[in-house]
């Protein structure tokens, strides 16, 4: 017969059943939990990021942060997305509210709000004009298009824009699942769903991510979609459409630019009482000059000049300066109207004295005219390449001073201009508390590779400026300091010292230069000379860093062999 531990051995069964159930069906559920959380789809579907944007540009795989405006014929663009993707240099200037656009070879300006615009000064018409909307500008497609090499294609279903740069290869893939396949936020399929895709429908594959490709759909959306899902189709490669420039740049016979600046001041020299220059290729006189900030320009030009240098074979280059002022340039640079007024005056110049380009110097300028600068030598260059002009300008070495080195924007003048001189000269200025060389060998390779290696100045672009001037520098003793002055002397008067004084120059290793000096009473009279021995030695600097060649500051202060020495040196190596 039964015990009395019987049913309390029944219980405990039971309860141990009932646990073991218990367990058992938390197991089954966390591994179900387990196997959706891993496995199970994400079936959420959310808004894509740009979904506020009325008409949506990509480029790259990328969105803008402003929609566009108009369709199909009437599109337009936000300038700043120009501004960011397709061309840093497209400006509106607010004081005349206008866009200006610079290429290789046009210059156009569209006011808003107006169907004419100009075209290197000459109207053309538009179909849609440039737009203010709610503070954004809003520009064309049809100039654009014309402009620049990219493929501006719309959505027929959206509307979104998608932006291609010609030479682009685009990849090409298919939908192949019957059922139909996901477009995510991340390459995952827990990760939402932001479209679907229908069987066959194409897509850009953009990158690739273990299992799964990213993608662009033509209607816009972007994101992640398992490899197992499409099929690559095939490729495309947007057109190159080359462009035709009539402008050929001269190249100077032998390779290496040999040029040299004439000093004008108010009067031009007496050219019988110049002598022969063996190997110099172009002259560049100090002929104009800003007069006031409206845009007008000075004229000292001579057209029995011109006639005298062209038939010795050389090229006149003058120069347009800023005469050192800066007010007068900040106001002149300010807008478009003044920057080609100036323009207009120098193309007149080069037709009545037959000239074959210019040479910018703007010196001793606000850095906040930085811009302005690199604007107005933009808007320049595409009418004197017109005219088959040459563009070349001239920069100081880099340093920390604002208004003599920080306004050229380096890089970008040298994107535009055919070349641009770097005038390493007056490391010890004039009036420089301490004496020394005006250019020292080491300061001017420094002064080089500074432009070739931080600013990237393409070599053959670079032509090094070298002085044909010396001083003699005076130092005293004064109240138990030391004052200095300088003299500024030519080679000539350098070497007429050295003779009177009987000196005997001595080989400076430290400036790479012969030196003198001597005394007169108790005041020290110091020469770093420039001579056949300094000149040598830069020109060979041109061909070290294969540099497009030299000019020289300024002609009438170097002595008659000093030529000579230039031409050979130029062409030991070419």
């Amino acid at each position: 017969m039964p015990t009395e531990h019987q049913p309390r051995r029944r219980k405990s069964l039971k309860r141990l059943l009932i646990l073991f159930i218990i367990i058992l069906i938390g197991l089954f559920s966390g591994l179900a939990f387990f196997l959706w959380q891993h496995f199970a789809p994400n079936r959420l579907h959310v808004e894509t990021d740009y979904h506020e944007l009325k008409k949506p540009v990509f480029y790259h795989g990328d969105y803008f942060r402003a929609s566009a405006i108009g369709e199909k014929e009437s599109l337009k663009l936000p300038l700043e997305l120009i501004q960011e993707w397709i061309d840093p240099s497209i400006l509106y200037e607010k004081a005349s509210d206008s866009v200006i656009i610079t290429t290789q070879d046009k210059v156009l300006r569209f006011k808003t709000a107006e169907l004419s615009a100009l075209m290197n000064e000459k109207p053309i018409n538009l179909s849609f004009p440039v737009e203010k909307k709610d503070n954004v500008i809003y520009v064309p497609i049809e100039p654009l298009k014309q402009l620049y090499p990219y493929d501006i294609r719309e959505s027929e279903k959206s509307g979104a824009i998608i932006i291609h740069k010609q030479g682009d290869t685009l990849k090409w893939g298919k939908q192949m699942n019957a059922d139909g396949a996901q477009v995510r936020t991340e390459a995952t399929i827990k990760a939402p769903i932001v479209a679907s895709l229908a069987l066959n429908e194409q897509v850009m594959i953009l990158s690739e991510e273990a299992e799964w490709y990213k993608v662009q759909m033509e209607s816009g959306p972007i994101g992640y979609v398992r490899k197992a899902d499409i099929a690559q189709d095939h490729e495309e490669t947007i057109p190159v459409q080359d462009e035709i420039s009539a402008y050929v740049p001269w190249k100077p016979p032998g390779g290496k630019l040999n040029m040299t600046w004439e000093h004008v001041i108010t009067k031009n020299p007496d050219t019988s009482k110049i002598g022969d220059m063996p190997g110099l290729h172009v002259i560049s006189p100090t002929w104009f000059s800003l007069s006031d900030g409206e845009g007008r320009v000075k004229n000292l030009a001579d057209a029995a000049y011109v006639k005298w240098a062209q038939d010795r074979g050389y090229q006149v280059w003058p120069i347009i300066s800023n005469g050192f002022e800066p007010d007068r340039t900040s106001q002149a640079l300010s807008t478009y109207d003044r920057r080609i007024e100036i323009i207009k005056q120098l193309l007149g110049f080069a037709q009545t004295y037959k000239l074959q380009g210019f040479n910018i110097d703007f010196e001793n300028v606000y850095l906040k005219d930085k811009e302005n600068l690199v604007q107005f030598v933009r808007e320049m260059t595409p009418f004197m390449h017109a005219q088959g002009l040459a563009v070349s300008i001239d920069v100081t070495p880099k340093s920390t001073n604002e208004m003599w080195s920080m306004f050229y924007d380096r890089p970008a003048l040298a994107k535009v201009v055919d070349y641009m001189m770097v005038m390493a000269y007056d490391e010890y200025w004039a009036s420089s508390p301490k004496s020394g060389s005006v250019s020292s060998l080491a300061w001017t390779e420094k002064s080089v590779t500074q432009l070739l290696n931080v600013d990237k100045i393409p070599p053959n672009k670079l032509v090094l400026g070298v002085p044909f001037y010396t001083r003699q520098w005076t130092e005293e003793v004064k109240g138990g300091k030391t004052t200095v002055s300088s003299k500024t002397l030519t080679m000539e008067a350098a070497q007429k010292i050295i003779k009177d004084k009987k000196l005997k120059p001595a080989f400076s290793p430290e400036a790479g230069q012969n030196y003198v000096e001597y005394k007169e009473g108790e005041k020290l009279m110091r020469i770093w000379l420039e001579d056949e021995t300094s000149m040598k030695s830069r020109i060979e600097l041109v061909n070290k860093y294969d540099l497009a060649g030299v000019a020289s500051w300024r002609r009438g202060f170097e002595q008659p062999n000093i030529w000579k020495v230039i031409q050979d040196t130029l062409e030991k190596n070419n």
